[in-house]
């Protein structure tokens, strides 16, 4: 059986990008028991059209209801769960029993444990396949070969973290936003405490400079550990990102997409083919978290922060005149006439040109981008089609 792919999505123009980038299945929060409800904006409704156009390119949609429930949360969670079955979702994550019990009393929704549960062995992921779980998703503490012990040992379905941001605490499990702002993280709302700077002091005596010292993990990437991971037999492959831009999700997304696609067809690149695609997205430092087992200093971010925002993606493509060979985008970023672009296409292409002509919606000529949104025109002497997207080359 083929891995699958899984990929996240904070709106439905996310969802759609993912999908049609290469993930072959997203997961989505709804406007209430999902753990990024920030990033969750995705009524009944929303989640009807995405379920529908998911299952139209025979995909799936996995919806998140993962958060720590008190007693004020139960309000409307049978209406939810039935609301969710009418619609067609394909699983529902899930990190709570009160959840998961209403769920099989009152559904027969598709029920995956999720990583805040921090299942570590497989005589736990037994026990919750008998309870009716089809696929739980471990720790993110496991190393590569706890994952195959887990694998060769566990009826469930195992679903394995491999890129994205990494939670200091363990599986998620933080208090440090709910005690400093009063934002639960395992209700939805982390304020990213962990990203903050401090001074830190050993005992009265001030160690650090500037504010300069922070805890915060560096980001997940296992390229170099993913063809070992297909090795095992995992059943699905995911990436956290709920609150990235479409730029970030396409180009992470394909970059997987392509790596798995040529392992399995026995074709795979220099690993360095894939961490290079996905680098042109990413803006923090990162690092192969647990997969060699506990982690060291080379692991962390201690005493700088690491993001480094990335201008490249320009804009992303609506429609084309093929007589008039000219592409009309929605600029994201500010770019300039005679600039050299990149067009990456959901088919694996990766096409250069130059702007040679710019229009703005009014068909004047400009020779500077610089209104995020802005309608615009580009020559394009090949054929381009929606949801193309565009970086400025280096």
């Amino acid at each position: 059986m083929r891995v699958e792919l899984l990929a996240p999505a904070g709106n439905l123009e996310k969802a759609k990008i993912a999908l049609l980038y290469g993930a072959d299945a997203v997961y989505v929060g709804g406007l209430s028991f999902s753990l990024r409800a920030r990033a969750s904006n995705f009524s009944l409704e929303m989640l009807e059209e995405l379920v529908v156009f998911a299952h139209s390119l025979n995909k799936k949609v996995h919806v998140t209801t993962n958060i720590v429930v008190h007693d004020e949360d139960i309000s409307g969670l049978d209406e939810y769960l039935l609301e969710l079955e009418r619609i067609q979702v394909d699983a529902i994550i899930c990190s709570s029993l009160a959840i998961i019990e209403r769920a099989k009393l009152l559904t027969n929704l598709e029920i995956h444990l999720s990583t805040q549960f921090s299942v570590t062995n497989s005589s736990l992921a037994n026990y919750f396949f008998n309870e009716g779980i089809k696929r739980v998703v471990p720790a993110r503490e496991l190393s590569l070969e706890e994952i195959k012990i887990m694998k060769q040992n566990s009826l469930a379905d195992l679903e394995i973290f491999i890129h994205g941001g990494m939670c200091v605490s363990y599986s998620g499990r933080c208090t440090l936003s709910n005690y400093m702002v009063g934002r639960d993280a395992n209700r939805g709302g982390c304020a990213h405490s962990c990203r903050w700077l401090y001074d830190l002091y050993d005992k009265d005596k001030l160690i650090s400079e500037n504010h300069d010292f922070q805890m915060s993990s560096k980001d997940l990437e296992i390229v170099e550990y993913l063809p070992k991971l297909l090795d095992i037999g995992v059943a699905s492959l995911k990436i956290e990102g709920r609150m990235k831009s479409i730029h970030y999700i396409a180009t992470v997304v394909l970059a997987y997409r392509m790596l798995i696609d040529d392992y399995y067809n026995s074709e795979l690149k220099e690993l360095s083919f894939y961490k290079n695609e996905i680098q042109k997205a990413e803006n923090r430092l990162t690092s192969f978290g647990f997969m060699e087992g506990d982690t060291t200093i080379q692991q962390q971010l201690y005493n700088y922060r690491s993001e480094m925002p990335t201008q490249e993606f320009i804009g992303i493509v609506k429609a084309y005149d093929p007589i008039k060979k000219l592409a009309e985008i929605e600029q994201r970023n500010y770019f300039e006439r005679g600039d050299a672009i990149e067009v990456v296409s959901p088919t694996k292409t990766f096409t250069i040109t130059k702007v040679d002509v710019l229009y703005d919606e009014e068909m004047k000529e400009i020779s500077v981008a610089r209104h995020p949104l802005q309608k615009l025109y580009i020559n394009m002497n090949f054929e381009v089609k929606p949801y193309d997207l565009i970086r400025r080359v280096k």
